[in-house]
């Protein structure tokens, strides 16, 4: 904008009420772009196996998607989950390739059946991908950027305000620190 030039603004409004996308929405798109952009969405979808192999119209990856969601999300329950991303269930589920969102009742289904050889399936998928990335700083890397989590004892930083855990982050704190403190005084006495 030039010195003479004044900003213009146009409000709009409306009686139609339209739901706000949620403060979380973004996070869950640059986290889903990520895995499905290394490969981590289509090895699940290749590798982790479950003895019902369909729930309905549903496939183990659109639950995983869900509770990626969820757990990114911080809602406190999956009932404030759902309704919070109700509206916006299509565009959700196609951040992770997939058409429909599985309704709650369906979730609770393949909680309750889901095997124990899933779960572990899903854990090495998960820990296979992190050993794949190296979490120390890399020979030719930008200037003074890790490539993985900061070092050891620092700050735990929320990636949004929705997700407190009133008592579990003060005590993960407080054992953080404790164990800081530990180190520290070690390599003092070496």
């Amino acid at each position: 904008m030039g010195m003479g030039e004044q900003a213009s603004l146009i409000i709009q409004t409306s009686a139609e009420s339209v739901p706000a996308v949620p403060a979380w929405f973004g996070e869950v798109a640059v986290i889903a772009h990520y895995l499905r952009h290394v490969g981590v969405l289509a090895t699940i979808e290749e590798r982790v196996r479950f003895a019902r192999r369909r729930f309905g119209h549903y496939d183990l990856i659109d639950f995983v998607a869900v509770l990626l969601g969820y757990a990114i999300s911080g809602e406190r329950t999956l009932e404030a989950f759902y309704e919070s991303l109700q509206p916006f269930a299509v565009a959700f589920m196609a951040l992770f390739g997939r058409e429909r969102l599985p309704h709650r009742s369906t979730l609770s289904r393949f909680l309750a059946a889901l095997n124990q050889a899933a779960v572990e399936a899903l854990r090495t998928v998960f820990l296979e991908d992190l050993l794949a990335r190296p979490l120390e700083k890399e020979e030719g890397a930008s200037e003074g950027k890790l490539s993985g989590p900061g070092p050891p004892c620092s700050r735990p930083i929320r990636t949004n305000g929705l997700a407190p855990f009133p008592g579990h982050l003060g005590q993960a704190t407080a054992t953080i620190a404790e164990n800081c403190g530990r180190r520290s005084r070690r390599s003092a006495r070496t």
